[in-house]
């Protein structure tokens, strides 16, 4: 009787194995994945080069992972053993309380040091421009009582500080206002980025800082309450409420255009409301990330603003499109023209550093600005 039963596990065992198999064969591999937001492995090429060098064996690897039939299924199953078994994180994401998911945060990032440094560079390239750096702490920071007992976490607050101290250039630490915050919607829960709401009160800050009248007669509107996040898609907790999406509209009538890379492509208006149909809901900010990204406004004031920036910059941008007629906004991760030339081809009355600490820390792309000149 044992032995038949032996038999039997093994016959199912092998059956789930080459049915797997067989199910990754057949299945039609796929381009993009929704539940992480990228393009995914597609087969590689072979040659012999290739082989030699190693590159093909681990595009390879890469494929079969990526291309693994059911995979968001088997990750989300994988997800919901470790909540069973009361562990606190997962893929370095956090379950924190309320329904906030927290991306780990360890160390400042091998580059914290040397991107202060490549922005006084730029200052010292740059002496006449007004310049202000503005670094966010994200989301754990403001939220440490919501992460599980005993999880790490570095002190971003250490980071703001060594910013102010050794930046030549005006400094704005957005701690402050966001903690007063800290009760509000201005955090994302399944996302890495702030919310418009949290966007806003710094706005008003940076404004104040800069001697200018922040606009604040807007209608509010919520234009998606089914966003998924990045967190939501490194976690795979299927459990959470999704986040909600809001725009902060002017109630004056005042006229907006975004272009784009070669600038042949413009956008009517502040918002891409087609993302609102994807997975990635925040790219309908400004039409998410290029290299060069212009914004307009029918406000005359002759005011011009250059902008390096991560994605926290962009629901950021439609505050400030108040104030200015003129918004560039450079992303130094895929700009690869000299920021310089076009500074001074541009002559812009004012310029800003807005990263969140996150990105700021780990973003190698800053060396451009030191190349240049």
């Amino acid at each position: 009787m044992e032995a038949i039963k032996n038999k039997v596990m093994i016959s199912i065992f092998l059956i789930f194995i080459f049915g797997l198999s067989i199910a990754n064969v057949v299945d039609k591999d796929r381009e993009i994945s929704e539940t992480e937001n990228r393009p995914l492995q597609q087969f590689p090429q072979f040659s012999f080069e290739s082989l030699l060098s190693g590159s093909y064996t681990q595009k390879f690897d890469k494929y079969m992972t990526d291309q693994f039939v059911m995979k968001d299924e088997w990750v989300g199953l994988k997800s919901d053993m470790e909540r069973l078994l009361q562990k606190g994180e997962n893929n370095g994401v956090y379950f924190g309380k309320d329904g906030y998911l927290l991306e780990a945060f360890k160390q400042e990032g091998s580059y914290f040091e040397k991107n202060l440094q490549a922005i006084n560079i730029f200052h010292d390239k740059m002496p006449n421009l007004n310049t202000t750096a503005l670094l966010v702490p994200t989301a754990v920071k403001i939220y440490e009582d919501k992460l599980p007992l005993f999880a790490p976490t570095f002190d971003q607050a250490r980071m703001l500080e060594t910013a102010k101290n050794e930046l030549t250039i005006d400094f704005m630490n957005a701690y402050n206002v966001l903690n007063e915050h800290r009760n509000e919607y201005i955090y994302y829960k399944t996302d890495h980025h702030w919310t418009t709401l949290g966007a806003y009160y710094v706005y008003q800050q940076l404004m104040n800082e800069w001697g200018m009248t922040p606009y604040l007669d807007y209608r509010v509107e919520t234009v998606s309450t089914e966003f998924y996040g990045t967190y939501y898609s490194k976690a795979n907790n299927h459990h959470l409420k999704p986040d909600t999406i809001q725009l902060y509209i002017p109630n004056d009538e005042v006229e907006f255009s975004v272009t784009w890379d070669t600038q042949n492509e413009v956008l009517d208006g502040l918002y891409n409301y087609d993302y609102l149909n994807q997975k990635d809901k925040y790219s309908m900010f400004i039409n998410g990330n290029h290299p060069l990204t212009i914004v307009k406004s029918s406000i005359k004031n002759g005011k011009k603003l250059i902008v390096f920036k991560d994605s926290y910059a962009h629901n950021f941008i439609p505050f400030l499109a108040m104030n200015f007629e003129e918004i560039h906004l450079i992303d130094l991760r895929y700009f690869n023209m000299n920021p310089y030339e076009y500074i001074r081809e541009h002559d812009f009355d004012r310029a800003l550093f807005l990263y969140n600490l996150s990105t700021f820390g780990t973003d190698s792309t800053f060396v451009k600005l030191k190349a240049f000149k």
